[in-house]
């Protein structure tokens, strides 16, 4: 019995591994109507490379395309998973087949295809293999494979000859992986999911603007596939929705004319500089001006006058012995100046406004074209926050001008009312003498709260009136057809539309289509505007909104563009109340076809800096990327925030993880405590800039993480402080007031580097070598200390890149670093890692 008992357990375990390593077999393909090709007519039995035409030359007439993939698509089924093709006897014929192979993880293996026909395979679009002789019984060709998480789309490119013999091509299709145990789909089911190729290629909208009649829009895009990038604009009728114009040359930098309704832009022409006019009803051009001066400019309300803004290089000394005149000297335009000048349309006279050692800026130009306003900062580095602003009005007729305010901190935008007799001005919670304050029992205010102030022209009264708004203000602009006040806002973890009508102190928001707008321009005489934003679970949209019938017209939806079949998990809000009393609202991120009898790792996201983790699909962190490697995904916008009211804001100030870090510490307990279907003991978390930060000094704090990502983030506070390029321009903010000397608490206890003992979550360190803002530095003395304290650390540092990476192979490459590093100790699958970075045995 036990003999028996014994023998089953041993043909058990060798069918099981077996099964383990046995080839995965295709059963199905997409197949699309064949090409019918022809031989060339030889004018020479060979070129001037003395090669002779040969039939298998035909392959290269026809390449794989979108138009090709479309035509007469069909299912075909195998036989035995044996697949047969009929050619034509009397014609050269190609056929394309399809399928795709969906991968949970990272694996590498052998594809194989048996054939007696001539092909050539592609993935992804990319060449990988060819068989390119006929044979009378199936051949085995193998591609070596190496799948990373995600889905895969083949092509086989068949040529079948017009030979009784080869009229018939016969395929066996299969898989092999290296892991044991590992399972891949294949078939005619697609499983597309997000990935940093969404992000990396495709179509995206980078700018919208409205004619001030509000009857059309400029649309500005960019294009890129495989490093290479496209930019051109169009001309749209936001009535009829139709593309009127499509360039990639003028129309990109063409702008609005204040009141006509024109495009206009500048070229070089035969008369200079020449100003050109494009009618968007006739789509006629007209040179309405030669011989411009160079330089930038903009254009008076009255359209008869240029203001230029003048560069004037500053001093230069030896680059081997380069004297530091001040912080923002080390990166270069801080000794050049800029001065205004004014030029007129009509008259062709040219008149210098301002001239002296400061520079001066323009700010904007009143509604009747008379009156500028020009600013002028100060720097003084002994009292916070290092910079101030002054405000003047000239009077372009007699160039008298008029001193609005002078030396005033956290000021920092203006523009005329409609009518000209009051200014709108945005700047921090301090701004004015703390008139628009409303912080609670906070001691200072966040200035990265952007609040809006009415200044009073004739008695230079100024008037907060976001005092009690707890949005933070991202953009806005006076409308001069309704007199209202629209504004771009950052709300909660939204980016939404408001009005505000000074007449009544009312605030109106706007009914928009998407949760994050990301951009919007206001029609000034049409009642009208444009944006285009997206949300959660979606890319790009752009729309047409009537302000007085108070809806929106989609007229083009980039994301059904862009995410045709990709597929993605649900997404839901969850909030809590931490241990003070204060609600943290948060969402999480489901994989796609999730399973919740199921468990899975999860990963958790946080601000970097002090803006909020809003509700959109494309960042370089997208949550519904990593939700679709496997992962649950939890991201939460703790204390210090904008966009929850200036007293939730100010508590970013003075703190570097007091407060925030319990939050994100407690939610993520909660969170999985109330979440059976989360592995509470694979739980990992990442950040970048103050969420670099984050993530280390959380490190400090607890051991419920399994691994930890910090890109670009902050190890020591002094260090930062002192060297970063924004670092004292930041800390002016978010260490108000605190300096080493006097409050070396602050600067040791909430460094993560002066806590590296408390540090044992493996802990990945990300860093560009050329970071301005954080210097590499920052990750390089936190990777010794880890070292010298033997705790599980890797440090990536990234040639040539600043603060973020923008290259476009390097970005790619970031991406799959930290999907890998998250696999190798999240979901115990080490292999990704190690084909990225192999292990060194270095003496």
């Amino acid at each position: 019995m036990k003999r028996t008992i014994a023998y089953f357990l041993l043909i058990t375990i060798t069918i099981i591994f077996a099964n383990r390593v046995a080839a995965q077999q295709l059963m199905e393909v997409e197949c699309f109507d064949p090409v019918t090709v022809q031989l060339p007519y030889l004018a020479d039995s060979v070129n001037v490379k003395d090669a002779a035409f040969k039939e298998i030359d035909l392959l290269k007439m026809v390449p794989v395309s979108k138009s090709i993939l479309k035509n007469g698509k069909t299912l075909l089924t195998s036989y035995d998973s044996l697949f047969i093709l009929k050619g034509d006897t009397e014609a050269y014929q190609i056929h394309f087949l399809q399928f795709s192979i969906y991968s949970e993880q990272f694996q590498k293996g052998k594809l194989d295809i048996r054939t007696n026909g001539i092909f050539e395979l592609y993935m992804d679009g990319v060449k990988k293999k060819d068989k390119l002789k006929a044979d009378s019984t199936l051949k085995t060709t193998s591609v070596d494979l190496i799948l990373e998480p995600g889905s895969v789309t083949f092509v086989l490119k068949v040529l079948i000859l017009p030979d009784s013999a080869q009229t018939e091509q016969r395929f066996k299709i299969s898989f092999k992986s290296d892991l044991e145990d590992v399972a891949v789909q294949m078939g005619t089911k697609e499983e597309k999911r997000f990935t940093i190729m969404n992000l990396q290629d495709g179509k995206n909208i980078t700018g919208v603007s409205i004619s001030p009649n509000g009857k059309y829009c400029k649309v500005s895009y960019s294009e890129r596939k495989n490093a290479e990038t496209i930019r051109y604009a169009e001309l749209i009728d936001n009535e009829s929705k139709k593309v009127l114009l499509q360039e990639n040359g003028y129309l990109s930098k063409a702008s609005w004319m204040p009141k006509s309704s024109l495009l206009y832009y500048t070229r070089d022409g035969l008369n200079g500089k020449e100003l050109i006019t494009l009618d968007p009803t006739t789509l006629q051009t007209k040179v309405i001006h030669s011989n411009l001066p160079d330089g930038s400019y903009t254009m008076a309300p009255g359209e008869k006058t240029l203001i230029f803004s003048i560069k004037e290089e500053g001093p230069k000394e030896s680059k081997s012995m380069n004297r530091i005149l001040d912080n923002r000297d080390r990166y270069g335009s801080f000794r050049d100046r800029y001065f205004l000048a004014k030029y007129d349309l009509e008259t062709s006279e040219y008149q210098l406004l301002t001239y002296g050692y400061r520079g001066t800026y323009l700010q904007d130009i009143s509604p009747d074209s008379r009156y500028i306003l020009f600013g002028i900062s100060e720097y003084d580095y002994t009292k916070r926050p290092f910079s101030t602003s002054s405000l003047y009005q000239m009077d372009l007729q007699t160039l008298k001008v008029d001193t609005l305010y002078e030396n005033e901190p956290y000021a920092s935008g203006a523009a005329y009312s409609p009518d000209g007799k009051q200014l709108l001005i945005s700047g921090g919670p301090e701004a004015f003498n703390k008139i628009g304050l409303n912080i609670g029992n906070e001691p200072i205010g966040n200035a990265y709260d952007t609040q809006l102030f009415i200044f009073d022209l004739k008695d230079k009264k100024v008037t907060p009136i976001t005092k009690e708004f707890d949005p933070s203000v991202d953009d806005a602009t006076w409308n001069y057809s309704d007199r209202l006040i629209y504004m771009k806002v950052s709300e909660k973890d939204c980016k939404n539309i408001y009005s505000y009508d000074p007449k009544s102190n009312k605030f109106t928001k706007l009914e928009m289509e998407e949760e994050v707008v990301k951009s919007f321009s206001v029609s000034q005489y049409g009642s009208a505007l444009n944006y285009y934003g997206q949300s959660v679970s979606n890319a790009d949209r752009l729309y047409f909104y009537n302000v007085k019938k108070k809806g929106s017209t989609l007229l083009y939806d980039l994301s059904k563009e862009k995410m045709e079949g990709v597929q993605l998990g649900e997404v839901y809000d969850w909030d809590f109340t931490s241990a003070d009393g204060t609600l943290i609202t948060g969402r999480f991120y489901l994989p796609p076809n999730f399973d919740s009898t199921k468990t899975y790792p999860m990963l958790v996201y946080y601000y970097g800096g002090t803006t909020p983790t809003v509700r959109t699909l494309e960042f370089s962190y997208s949550m519904h990327m990593y939700a679709a490697q496997g992962y649950v995904v939890y991201t939460l916008n703790p204390s210090g925030t904008i966009g929850f009211g200036q007293e939730f804001s100010a508590r970013h100030v003075n703190a570097w993880g007091k407060r925030t870090a319990d939050e994100i510490i407690l939610g993520t307990q909660l969170f999985y405590r109330s979440h059976p279907y989360v592995d509470s003991t694979k739980v990992g978390c990442f950040g970048a800039s103050y969420g670099g930060f984050m993530t280390m000094y959380l490190q400090t704090q607890t051991d419920i993480f399994a691994a930890a990502i910090s890109h670009a983030g902050i190890s020591a506070l002094t260090s930062y402080w002192g060297e970063g390029y924004w670092g004292i321009g930041y800390c002016s903010i978010a260490n108000a007031d605190s300096y080493p000397w006097n409050n070396p608490d602050l600067f040791v206890n909430q460094s993560p580097l002066f806590l590296a003992d408390k540090i044992n979550t493996p802990l990945l360190l990300l860093h560009g070598d050329k970071d301005t803002n954080v210097p590499v530095g920052e990750s390089i003395q936190m990777y010794n200390a880890l070292r010298i304290l033997g705790k599980p650390v890797a440090f990536i540092q990234i040639e040539g890149e600043d603060h973020g990476v923008v290259d476009y192979h390097k970005r790619i490459q970031w991406a799959k670093t930290m999907q890998a590093w998250f696999a190798k100790y999240l979901k115990d699958q080490p292999e990704w890692w190690e084909e990225l970075y192999p292990t060194l045995k270095l003496k």
